[in-house]
């Protein structure tokens, strides 16, 4: 027995004392001791190892990616306050049903990326290629839409230099446009990675930050 364990033939009755029945005898100890035994082995169990998805240097470009885009906004937002007439109205030329379908491309695509990270370190290779593959196809399906959408802009005779609220609307819709091609091009290179039969840690760690 360790230090502070006391063996008794019965089950006694004094308090505060937790009693393990053990080969027919009876183990006493402090409740008090008893309890940080188990905290201590419940805490070990409950700390896995933190993994973060993909490499650093890929969380400091998004990080910079949302710092731009939030100085865009910014931007847009100050000069909209500067004549809000004139950015209403020139919004009423905007396709909002392009906007939805197009919005919900990505909100699927990003469902798609997601998935497959997890089919991935399940070592289902096939199924997470399949899902890249329909994340390509949201993405074709963006810029498909875009095209319709700055086609009937130009044919109304709306350009970058018709008022400030389409010089902001052609550059930000553009610079994300520009995402979605990189991104792409990001998921072909994905997809053939995903070619063999297993995903080595390498290969996931390039999934992950893809």
């Amino acid at each position: 027995l360790q230090p502070g364990f006391t063996l008794t033939s019965g089950p006694p009755n004094a308090r505060p004392h937790t009693l393990v029945h053990q080969f027919g005898v009876y183990l006493k100890f402090p409740i008090q001791s008893y309890a940080s035994m188990l905290n201590t082995s419940t805490s070990a169990k409950a700390a896995p190892a933190r993994h973060i998805p993909g490499e650093a240097g890929v969380w400091v470009l998004i990080l910079g990616d949302m710092v731009v885009f939030s100085l865009l906004f910014l931007t847009y937002m100050y000069y909209r306050g500067q004549d809000v007439a004139l950015f209403r109205e020139a919004q009423t030329h905007l396709n909002q049903l392009f906007g939805a379908f197009n919005t919900l491309l990505m909100l699927t695509s990003s469902w798609l990326v997601a998935s497959a990270v997890q089919l991935a370190r399940r070592q289902q290779p096939g199924k997470a290629r399949t899902f890249l593959i329909g994340a390509l196809l949201c993405g074709l399906g963006f810029a498909t839409v875009k095209y319709f959408e700055y086609t009937a802009k130009f044919d109304a005779g709306i350009t970058l230099v018709t008022n400030d609220f389409f010089m902001y609307y052609f550059v930000l819709t553009m610079i994300h446009l520009l995402h979605v091609f990189f991104a792409m091009g990001v998921l072909v290179y994905l997809i053939n990675l995903l070619s063999s039969k297993e995903v080595t840690e390498r290969q996931l760690s390039f999934l992950e930050s893809g």
